[in-house]
């Protein structure tokens, strides 16, 4: 019944099959390679631990803005980044090659633990049945002590017995003796006291059960030993199994921690990703991009393998989805590297790193979820000219963002923000010495307040996309360097305020495309640098005479709207090179169109033209014509005339251009 009790647990199944799942993992982190390898590391890593590691977090301190509610107050407040030059990232020791087959075995490992972890760790049942089995034994003992003594106290060597005998011998009483009495007697006292240890061994388990926590277990004595400071405590049956263990040897429990540590799994993985991806590898996936520059994208990778550091040559590096990134020294031999992505990628970068970035790096695109992923060390990036910043900056928990920083970057000149702000923060404005571009597409999030651009005085280019504005903000009429504005997919219906326009001397390039305005007031005359005026997707039906007399306007894109005609002033911009009215209701083509003679490109198509004047012969640079989608019978043979237009450029139904003389065609046809 003893053995019963005591085996109980490794008999019913919802005990025994966990703890045969335990033993076994238990035996296999014990004798696995990398347990040798991870602690033995330790011993190298610890006559490191006098460097700091230069991260970002630990650098952050926080205040909040204590500005009168009556003021504007920032959407992303700033906390005070520092950064001491003497701290950095300790370089770690080289980590050698660990064989690929142990490697393999481990990461298992490591998911194998994981796993256990979270199926055993929410329950306590093996405790309690541990509890109950051992309670159940010290009564049992107690039981079997309680009759074995009274069977003792009734053994004897002599004793009077009675047996039906006395008509034999005349008696009915007998003198008797037992000859194994002396021997049952000592075999049952000696069978009591190994009970009776038994049961102090029982009494020792129940008080051991009772005042200790064994369903909590703690791994602090590992972390203080080794490198692995991330080893979590345990509870529950996972805990009350390690507590076991130690009792038989505490050395298991201690090795078993290094498939607990992330750190751990971190060095592993670091370690198979360089055998995975070495330098020839890397060196297939480099491409070059449409400006002739060398790109590395890699994405989700469990880190960055070293031997990206190698790739001397290349320009721009992509990063999307490592949840890990550390930028070592040897990122210094990247000479020619200018270009960073860090996409969803958690930053660190060692002290000789961080110098070579912060002279070298010229652009910097940053996407996240939350703003913890952005690398603090970003605002000490002093050579950088162009930060995008990609991500959720107006959420309750975003924002303290710490946009203040910036005012470091001496040297920035564009500044994208794609994200979904209410109002403009006001602490972009320390940028205004240098910043020329600023770029913010909102996501259809309505952008309230903009008053911080009036001191924004060196922008040369602004962008609000997507910022649902149904007018122009008024504070662009402060911004006196502006050269372009684009208001591109916005709430607009009326541009009224374009009369202000004329303070902006040396506004060249106005994109007022993707909204909803129905008419363009005279008053746009009166901006005389207009060279560039983009309003297609709009709902247009008329034009302005006004438009026709910008001296300056080379190009004019009115797609996709409601136009009838084009009024014959058009014959006005001598210094047209580009007409686009594709998509409206366009039934005449004014002669006078054909008298911008600088025109090359020509969009007229997907209107209600019924011909092409001859007169189209006089545009001598055309070299781009859309024709299709209009009542077209033929086309002018005159375009023969237009000897910069070839057949790649000509967008028309083929019968049409089967209409032109076959010399025109074979001239349009020829390189």
């Amino acid at each position: 019944m003893l053995m019963v009790s005591s085996n109980f647990w490794f008999k019913y199944p919802k005990t025994s099959s966990k703890i045969e799942h335990f033993v076994s993992i238990l035996g296999r982190c014990f004798e696995s390679p990398w347990t040798t390898k991870a602690l033995s590391e330790t011993a190298c890593e610890d006559s490191e631990e006098n460097k700091q590691r230069f991260t970002g977090g630990a650098f952050f301190q926080k205040h909040v803005s204590s500005e009168d509610s009556s003021q504007s107050t920032p959407l992303m407040e700033t906390p005070t980044v520092q950064f001491p030059t003497e701290k950095l990232i300790a370089e770690s020791p080289s980590l050698t090659t660990l064989d690929k087959k142990d490697g393999e075995q481990a990461k298992a490992l490591f998911e194998k633990v994981r796993k256990f972890r979270v199926h055993v760790e929410d329950s306590d049942f093996i405790y309690k049945l541990y509890v109950a089995q051992t309670a159940i034994k010290a009564l049992k003992i107690i039981l079997i002590l309680s009759y074995t003594s009274t069977f003792a106290s009734e053994i004897s060597f002599c004793h009077i017995c009675q047996p039906e005998v006395k008509s034999l011998t005349g008696y009915d009483r007998f003198f008797c003796t037992h000859n194994m009495a002396f021997m049952l007697r000592k075999l049952l006292f000696t069978f009591m006291a190994m009970i009776c240890l038994y049961g102090l061994v029982c009494l020792y388990t129940l008080y051991w059960l009772f005042r200790r926590p064994l369903k909590e277990y703690s791994f602090e004595k590992v972390r203080e030993e080794s490198s692995f400071s991330d080893i979590p405590d345990v509870k529950n049956d996972f805990a009350f199994l390690l507590h076991m263990v130690d009792q038989y040897d505490q050395l298991y429990s201690k090795r078993f921690g290094v498939f607990l540590s992330e750190v751990s799994e971190n060095k592993l993985r670091e370690i198979s990703l360089n055998h995975e991806w070495t330098f020839e590898k890397l060196r297939q996936h480099v491409t070059c991009n449409a400006q002739d520059e060398q790109e590395l994208h890699l994405f989700m990778l469990s880190g960055l393998p070293n031997a990206v550091f190698d790739l001397t040559d290349l320009e721009i590096l992509k990063l999307e989805l490592i949840p890990e990134v550390r930028i070592s020294a040897k990122v210094s031999q990247m000479t020619n590297l200018r270009e960073l992505h860090l996409y969803h990628c958690p930053a660190k970068v060692e002290q000789t790193a961080f110098t070579f970035l912060r002279d070298h790096l010229r652009c910097l695109h940053i996407k996240f979820t939350d703003v913890a992923e952005i690398p603090p060390w970003i605002y000490l990036l002093r050579s950088l000219k162009d930060l995008n910043l990609i991500g959720n900056l107006n959420s309750e928990h975003n924002k303290m963002i710490g946009l203040e920083s910036l005012r470091d970057l001496r040297h920035l000149r564009t500044l994208y923000l794609k994200s979904n702000l209410n109002k403009i923060p006001t602490n972009i404005t320390e940028l205004s010495p240098h910043l020329t571009k600023l770029v913010i597409h909102n996501d259809g999030t309505k952008l309230l307040v903009l008053n911080s651009l009036k001191k924004i005085t060196s922008l040369v280019d602004l962008e609000l996309h997507n910022c649902d504005l149904e007018r122009m903000p008024h504070a662009i009429f402060s911004l006196a360097n502006l050269q372009e504005l684009d208001l591109k997919n916005n709430n607009i219906r009326t541009i009224e305020e374009i009369i202000s326009f004329q303070h902006l001397r040396r506004l060249m390039c106005l994109k007022l495309w993707y909204n909803k305005i129905t008419a363009i007031p005279p008053s746009i005359g009166l901006v005389k640098s207009l060279e560039s005026l983009i309003i297609s997707h709009n709902k247009l039906e008329t034009l302005p005479p006004a438009l026709f007399h910008l001296p300056k306007l080379r190009h004019i894109d009115l797609s996709h709207n409601c136009i009838s005609s084009i009024p014959v002033e058009v014959g006005h911009l001598h210094n047209l090179q580009h007409f686009a009215i594709t998509e409206n209701k366009v039934e005449v083509l004014p002669t006078q169109l054909f008298k911008c003679s600088k025109l090359k490109v020509l969009c007229v198509g997907h209107n209600s033209i019924t011909s092409i004047p001859e007169a189209i012969g006089q545009l001598v640079q055309l070299s781009h014509l859309e024709l299709k989608g209009n009542c077209l019978d033929c086309l002018p043979f005159q375009l023969g005339q237009c000897r910069l237009l070839r057949k790649n450029l000509l967008f028309v139904e083929d019968h049409l251009f089967d209409t032109l003389p076959l010399e025109v065609k074979e001239s349009m046809s020829s390189d």
